[in-house]
């Protein structure tokens, strides 16, 4: 995985950046101490180690354990990773520490134990989301991942996965209570489900690249029909040796069946490879206009 260079950021967007960083670490600290640690329910990662030598000790030094076992990954963050996300992750461990200390008198969430695998899973999604979604992380099992990845080639993903069930299981052969240990395992899919949609959003966004013999009339048609931009890209056949036009679309899932029925319908003949995108980013001096863009509803 190849380092990530940004642009230099201004003030004001550093600081709303901390902003967010530091709410995302409260709000994973409010689902921590109220919904998870009093229902003896643990996270993944760092935070779910911190969470079992907890239950082993006094869950008043759970802020204690998750520094001492963290205070490694901000080293490795500054070592491999880059700076801003060493200093983004650094303040969002202080935050979260600081947090938990601040909610320690606060009520527990007492109810239904799915009500606290939602609602808590869900804000701590939320909390993690935001975090992640301005440049840093809470868990360092994802800067071990990222060095893993690196060394080894498994991806990020694979590797926090393995990770985490490995927690899960030595959680409940610890406790000899694998009901805690599967409705931690919700929890977390729960809070990773939210994550992803602070992180991507609720707009999920496809990218289509058209083969046709017909491109201009296709041209013409997607982009009056469906109102969509696109962009024309030169190619040429690996077999035949034929130059032809290969169009790129990018379109909101909604209009994805409208898009492949049109193409088919023209052209019953048409190569479509189509692809999830995550996000899509225009700079202020971007030259494409906004007929090029995903429509908005």
């Amino acid at each position: 995985m190849a380092l990530v260079h940004f642009p230099s950021r201004t003030k004001k967007q550093m600081i709303f950046s901390y902003f967010w960083t530091a709410g995302g670490a409260f709000l994973a600290a409010l689902a921590i101490r109220i919904f998870l640690l009093p229902n003896d329910l643990i996270d993944g990662g760092i935070i779910g180690v911190a969470m079992i030598l907890t239950r082993l000790t006094s869950k008043s030094l759970f802020p204690l354990y998750f520094i001492i076992l963290t205070l490694p990954f901000i080293y490795l963050s500054y070592r491999f990773i880059r700076r801003t996300f060493f200093i983004q992750m650094t303040i969002a461990v202080l935050f979260f520490s600081i947090s938990l200390s601040f909610l320690n008198h606060v009520h527990a969430f007492e109810s239904d134990p799915l009500e606290v695998i939602v609602i808590g899973g869900a804000i701590l999604g939320i909390g993690a989301g935001l975090i992640i979604r301005h440049g840093a992380c809470l868990d360092g099992t994802e800067i071990l991942a990222i060095i893993i990845n690196r060394q080894k080639g498994f991806t990020v993903g694979q590797i926090v996965l393995f990770i985490n069930i490995f927690i899960f299981i030595a959680y409940g052969a610890i406790f000899f209570d694998w009901h805690i240990a599967f409705q931690s395992l919700l929890t977390y899919v729960v809070a990773f489900k939210m994550m992803d949609i602070v992180i991507v959003g609720l707009d999920e966004l496809k990218s289509v690249i058209i083969i046709s013999t017909k491109p201009q009339k296709l041209t013409q048609i997607i982009m009056h029909e469906l109102g969509l931009g696109l962009t024309v890209m030169y190619g040429r056949g690996g077999y035949s040796g034929d130059a032809r036009e290969i169009l790129f679309v990018i379109v909101e899932r909604l209009d994805l069946s409208d898009l492949k029925e049109i193409v088919l319908r023209e052209d019953p003949t048409a190569f479509m490879a189509i692809e999830n995108l995550h996000e899509i980013v225009y700079g202020k001096k971007s030259k494409i206009s906004s007929k090029n863009r995903p429509r908005k509803k």
